[in-house]
């Protein structure tokens, strides 16, 4: 219940946020827009952004086309264009042609901008790493505000990105066209940080999962964490050290390798055999006081 509340409180926020606002209005009023969403990866952008449209889209439905682009995919104006091409004809039911050259899906765009501006149907694009799209000539991003200048079009661009001066990578004619809107999205707190990944991982009590085995579940979870917790104080050593640990082990039978190509190859790389039994080993690593407690606990998990 409590995660759910937060997440009322969050949605709550949302809706009197500025980016809820500019969407909004676009929609309302029948105007043009573009924002950048700037922050470190990992804060949130693109999870507000989706919370925003979702909720934008339940107030007004039938009103509002999506369309979401990833620079690291394409960033090419071709693939682009084509990709925004392909999502128009599928969120409207039109066929779509894979052999359009660039030309031709250049027109379809600005015709779908005409039309959704006559129905009064606004088009979010979503550019995901911006400063992607902020590289070469840059036809993409002027293609889109140039016919966003248009009475009859009604559209947003939305850009995120994780550098702090995308906007400084855009040309002259290109920032000309843009309404220079930014939002500043901060990282999360390391304790907040820590609930929300704590909130991934264990699983609810309110599930279709039977009580016993999320109980069994989050407790193994629980142990691993203190598992691994103690590697936060482990030592560091270096190679060499490692290496000539090992040659030891060698040295007095402890281990030893598979087969024979183990003395011509490079020792860290070869298959190696434990030549004593796990009682014994058991019972020298309890005996050694400076034996550290994460090999300890190891050992008591594998008997």
């Amino acid at each position: 219940m409590g995660h759910e509340n937060a997440a009322e409180q969050a949605k709550v926020i949302l809706r009197s946020s500025k980016l809820k606002y500019i969407l909004s209005t676009s929609v309302t009023e029948a105007c043009n827009n573009s924002v950048l969403l700037l922050g470190p990866r990992g804060c949130g952008k693109i999870a507000v952004l989706e919370l925003v449209l979702e909720d934008l889209s339940k107030e007004n439905p039938d009103m509002v086309t999506v369309i979401k682009l990833n620079g690291l995919l394409h960033s090419d104006k071709n693939c682009a264009l084509k990709e925004i091409a392909r999502q128009l004809c599928l969120e409207h039911q039109l066929m779509f042609s894979k052999m359009a050259s660039f030309d031709d899906n250049s027109q379809f765009l600005l015709s779908m901008l005409r039309e959704c501006g006559l129905a009064h149907k606004t088009i979010v694009f979503v550019l995901d790493e911006f400063d992607l799209f902020a590289q070469g000539k840059q036809r993409l991003l002027y293609s889109l505000l140039d016919a966003m200048q248009s009475v009859t079009s009604q559209a947003v661009v939305v850009g995120a990105s994780c550098r702090l001066d995308a906007d400084q990578l855009l040309e002259k004619r290109v920032r000309s066209r843009f309404s220079h809107r930014k939002l500043l999205f901060l990282p999360p707190p390391a304790n907040d940080l820590q609930r929300l990944v704590e909130h991934i991982l264990l699983l609810p009590r309110v599930s279709g999962i039977p009580n016993d085995y999320i109980i069994a579940f989050n407790a193994k979870l629980l142990q691993y964490k203190s598992i691994h917790d103690t590697f936060q104080t482990s030592d560091y050593y270096a190679r060499n050290v490692c290496l000539r640990a090992f040659e030891h082990l060698l040295e007095r039978s402890l281990v030893a390798f598979e087969d024979n190509r183990g003395h011509d190859q490079s020792a860290e790389f070869c298959p190696v055999k434990l030549l004593i039994s796990w009682h014994e080993l058991q019972q020298g690593l309890k005996s050694n006081c400076f034996c550290p407690a994460v090999l300890n606990k190891l050992m008591d998990r594998e008997c």
